[in-house]
């Protein structure tokens, strides 16, 4: 995983549901030593990176986590100006 234009991606840890039919649903995630219960599920798209998943938390809180296939991990990435949202 390459950071790109100013982005950040941070290795994190996340609790998700792999369907049948191949959908991804994440419950909750653990960064910076904290644990995140998401409270609810927003868009997703792939592209080479893998699965991306915005994610709301508490204090409605967005995050962009990025699933890759192909090392079975997950990413969670920081766009420019330190913000943690997309």
């Amino acid at each position: 995983m390459n950071e790109t234009d100013g982005d950040r991606m941070d290795p994190v840890e996340v609790t998700a549901r792999f369907g049948a039919d191949g959908s991804i649903t994440p419950y909750s995630f653990t960064w910076k030593g904290g644990n995140y219960s998401i409270v609810s599920v927003g868009r997703s798209w792939r592209d080479d990176l893998g699965k991306h998943i915005l994610v709301m938390v508490a204090g409605d809180r967005v995050f962009e986590l990025i699933f890759n296939p192909g090392e079975f991990t997950w990413y969670l990435r920081h766009l420019d100006g330190g913000r943690t949202a997309a």
